[in-house]
């Protein structure tokens, strides 16, 4: 495994799990299973409502707590200093753990101010080893940014090798905010990547499959990505990427296949908003 170091000095796993979309019953059986493969980062939310099963899952592992890192985001309903407080407070519960290595606002609307005031005092405390964002778009970012005193540590936005995020990059370098990457292989239900003709070319110099080399492409820039899978195989072949590395004509390549730079999911979209807010807020 390759580390990342945040601003504050933590070091952060460059390829993790992701539970989005894993259901409550299915967590405990697939964390264990990423656990037993070798993954020690495991990314749930609030909104997943499956950090209980990731509590579980870590408790029964017979791992100790320091070498496992885990990340929670709090929702949009938890959001203000008062409620997110007390969300994270129940995350830590969940969790079974007496802190979270990297706690982030899930999405960038609601009271995020009075949500990064409680995080922030969270981090103070010792509650959360480190801090930062999700979806927070390059304006978005760039105005909390500006306003808030401990400055985002990550930010976690959809980055793949069809949605490379090039336009946010020099933005969350002058705050040092590293970034994270969710859909790494596309997303749900998005198969491009791992049938890529050009990412199955590069793969094949190195006996790796599109997939493993789409993996590379984001951990070598530093990027850390969490890829999902219920099956263990596949888990496992996920985290095998850190044996070979790319040219710099093959990272150039790849580089050609943007095909949307900010992601499939319009977060500043009016509707969206409107969506989120009123069901969610």
């Amino acid at each position: 495994m390759e580390y990342l170091k945040l601003y504050n000095g933590v070091e952060m796993p460059l390829l993790g799990y992701g539970v989005f979309l894993v259901s409550p019953e299915e967590c405990e059986r697939c964390v264990t299973d990423a656990l037993e493969v070798g993954y020690r980062l495991i990314d749930t939310a609030q909104a997943y409502a499956n950090e209980e099963g990731v509590g579980h899952a870590w408790r029964r592992s017979g791992l100790k707590r320091e070498e496992l890192f885990l990340v929670t985001k709090v929702w949009i309903s938890n959001a203000g200093e008062e409620k997110a407080a007390k969300s994270i407070d129940e995350s830590l519960r969940k969790l079974q753990t007496d802190y979270i290595d990297l706690l982030l606002i899930h999405q960038a609307y609601g009271d995020v101010f009075g949500t990064w005031r409680a995080m922030e005092k969270a981090y103070r405390d010792g509650k959360v080893r480190a801090i930062g964002v999700s979806n927070f778009q390059a304006g978005r970012f760039f105005d909390f940014a500006h306003y808030v005193d401990v400055k985002p540590m990550v930010n976690q936005l959809q980055c793949n090798v069809m949605t490379q995020q090039t336009g946010i990059t020099p933005l969350l370098a002058e705050t040092d905010t590293k970034m994270m990457a969710w859909g790494p292989l596309g997303g749900q239900g998005v198969d491009g990547i791992v049938k890529s003709e050009a990412l199955a070319n590069i793969g094949a110099r190195y006996g790796k499959s599109a997939a493993q080399v789409a993996l590379r492409w984001l951990t070598q820039r530093g990027i850390v990505a969490i890829p999902k899978s219920s099956h263990k195989e596949r888990m496992a072949q996920n985290l095998n990427v850190f044996d070979f590395t790319l040219t710099d004509e093959e990272i150039a390549q790849i580089a050609t296949l943007n095909q949307h730079d900010t992601g499939t999911v319009n977060f500043s979209d009016p509707q969206f908003v409107k969506y989120l807010i009123e069901n969610y807020g």
